[in-house]
């Protein structure tokens, strides 16, 4: 403990017990969360709470800052404001301002249909905004659809509003000649626990879908619908929770005070709890999730042991693991030390800052998960520009010795590598100042998934055109039983009221039922003679009532088409009923699910089960279908489809209904 006092005097404080020393092992922290988070958004599936890693950072951020400004307090007198905004800007701004350009060149040379999207991540990630900008454009870890390069910084956008603010609360803190510790820890661990108590509250355990769908999903404001789970988790008040506690902790356990008390000659005893806190990490990475399937099939849905305490049981398990790792003796210590995690500590800002980029490119589009290959080779290109950035860029600003090393080296230079190096710096210019102008000046463009989708939501059938003829027919009867003038009346409305539980309609001879995917091929199934209907984000659960009510309208005509399972998992029960409403249709096609999705294999073979149970229904396999697909056949995502998918998708239908 730092002091055993809960008032302590800063006039007569020792500097020596706030001194903060260089601890390795830190760096040997900052490694495994920065592998952890890189192995998620690869491929969320190998580490499903991988992204927990970043609030390792939060809390190493939370404890540091506050160390480094206590620190500073009592050996200055004071906390010089200035000076720490201007640290944090040699040390956070240039490999910052790095990526915004790299970002800027690439997607000018290689995605120019992405630019208007990509100024705004750019804009807003220069300002330190990127977290509540991608929450007014709803582009949260959930809309996995665009090229989004810059996605990642909405983390690095929570620090720097802390590194702006934080300060501030500790010169008020530290403005007090007698500091209360007690009290402050209190208050700090008081605002982190409520922050907890309100996010629980606030979750929403039901599906997630387009706000249309699932309202109780969203918060509306000013015609806005606003992911509650993505609020939650992007959102800045939301997540101080770490950074309050790592701060707390930084009162009360400071390295030095560590060393010199009881605890000092007993490492074994720190080791044992920051043992059981990387045990409790591991788990943690391993199970908690943010977004998964319910298993009832309900759909996508945010996980509640996240939500309602999985941030915090993080936080205390970073806190175990950090308490042991500032005792300089510790085993934990010394084995978070070793030379490979001190490497990618050291560099946990660049790996982090440059990963996803590079991921984007590989990948096209965020929601598309890496094979092994393709991330080994992200982290090997990832590793080299880290290095690079961290070796030639980083470190000289930081130190002050970039203008020094570079007028050095540039005298020692022959005329023709000063010529060389002109001429390339002159294209750089131009490549960049060419980049900014195009992003500065492009349109915003819907992507290629966006675009299909919208050309196909104007061939579709809506739910209340399919049943509007039921109502209407429904209305005019009433509307005649209205006109009889006599007594008959109350007899005849009741005799109406009868018939609106089974009104009839004429049959949909050819109807088709279906998600986003077969939203991009409506045109084409609506030339070839279809009735579409199809939504995003519909899934069979969701599609059952709908189906029910167009049986009890006598809508089922001689053939209905229904591709769902793209959007969540499957239920048995939700299949079975499925197949009961539809088993007076004489011809049933199902088309399986395509694309890298949690819960395609078990969709997939769930539906492979229907034709030896009924006779009716036919299951195309989609999945091995699409793979004879050629030409422009599918979006980035492998999932939605691009005009010769569309005709290809239509085709494959055609095949067994004949139509």
């Amino acid at each position: 403990m730092s002091t055993n006092h809960d008032r302590l005097d800063a006039s007569q404080r020792p500097s020596s017990l706030s001194k903060v020393p260089y601890l390795p092992a830190l760096d040997g922290l900052r490694a495994l969360a920065v592998v952890a988070v890189m192995v998620y958004h690869a491929n969320s599936a190998w580490l499903p709470g991988g992204f927990l890693g970043v609030e390792v950072f939060f809390v190493l951020s939370g404890y540091l800052i506050t160390l480094l400004l206590l620190a500073e307090h009592d050996r200055d007198g004071v906390i010089d404001l200035r000076s720490f905004w201007a640290r944090r800007a040699r040390r956070l701004l240039p490999a910052l301002f790095a990526v915004l350009t790299l970002v800027a060149v690439v997607a000018t040379l290689l995605r120019p249909e992405t630019l208007g999207k990509v100024r705004g991540d750019i804009i807003a990630g220069f300002f330190y905004g990127s977290n509540w900008f991608q929450l007014w454009v709803g582009a949260g870890y959930a809309a996995g659809g665009d090229f989004a390069p810059l996605r990642h910084l909405w983390s690095l956008a929570v620090e720097e509003q802390f590194y702006l603010l934080w300060p501030l609360v500790m010169v008020a803190i530290t403005r007090r000649r007698v500091i209360r510790v007690g009290r402050v820890v209190l208050i700090f661990i008081g605002s982190a626990l409520t922050i907890t108590l309100l996010v629980a509250l606030l979750h929403h355990g039901g599906p997630i879908g387009e706000c249309a769908v699932t309202p109780d999903a969203y918060w509306q404001l000013s015609g806005r619908c606003f992911s509650i789970a993505d609020v939650l988790y992007l959102s800045t008040p939301t997540r101080a929770s770490g950074l309050l506690l790592g701060a707390a902790f930084a009162m009360v356990w400071r390295p030095n005070a560590v060393m010199r008390g009881q605890l000092g000659q007993r490492p074994a005893r720190l080791d044992v709890v920051g043992i059981f806190g990387l045990a409790v990490l591991a788990l943690l990475v391993a199970k908690v999730h943010y977004l998964m399937a319910d298993a009832s099939g309900a759909g996508t849905v945010a996980d509640g042991s996240l939500m309602r305490g999985g941030f915090l049981w993080t936080d205390l398990a970073t806190l175990a693991v950090l308490g042991a790792l500032v005792h300089r003796r510790s085993m934990i210590g010394r084995v978070l030390a070793a030379p490979p995690l001190l490497w990618l500590g050291t560099r946990s800002y660049g790996l982090y800052l440059y990963h996803w980029p590079i991921y984007q490119i590989i990948r096209r589009v965020a929601g598309v998960p890496l094979s092994l290959i393709e991330f080994v080779v992200a982290m090997l290109v990832t590793a080299a520009v880290a290095e690079a950035s961290y070796r030639y860029l980083e470190m000289p600003i930081r130190r002050g010795q970039f203008k020094v090393e570079t007028s050095a080296r540039a005298e020692a230079w022959s005329m023709q590598s000063r010529r060389l190096v002109a001429v390339f710096g002159l294209v750089g210019v131009i490549v960049i100042g060419f980049s900014g102008l195009r992003v500065a000046t492009a349109d915003l463009q819907l992507n290629q998934i966006e675009a299909s989708i919208a050309a196909g939501e104007q061939d579709v059938t809506s739910v209340e055109e399919l049943l509007g003829d039921v109502t209407g027919d429904v209305s005019r009867e009433n509307d005649q039983s209205a006109d009889t003038g006599d007594g008959a009346s109350d007899i005849t409305s009741t005799t109406t009221a009868t018939a609106i539980v089974t009104p009839q309609r004429e049959p949909v001879q050819f109807l088709a039922i279906g998600d986003s995917v077969m939203l991009g091929a409506a045109g084409v199934l609506r030339e070839r003679g279809y009735t579409v209907n199809a939504e995003k984000s519909r899934q069979l659960k969701g599609t059952l009532e709908f189906l029910q009510q167009l049986k009890d309208a006598g809508a089922f005509g001689d053939v209905l088409v229904v591709h769902l399972g793209t959007n969540g998992p499957i239920a048995q029960a939700d299949l079975n009923t499925f197949l009961e409403i539809v088993s007076d249709v004489p011809l049933v096609v199902m088309l399986n699910v395509r694309g890298e999705v949690a819960w395609r294999n078990s969709n997939n073979e769930l539906l492979a089960l229907i034709d030896a149970e009924d006779n009716n229904v036919v299951v195309v396999d989609w999945l091995s279908e699409s793979q004879n697909c050629s030409g422009s056949c599918f979006g980035d995502d492998g999932i939605h489809l691009l005009g010769d998918g569309q005709v290809f998708y239509a085709n494959v239908i055609r095949n067994i209904t004949g139509t």
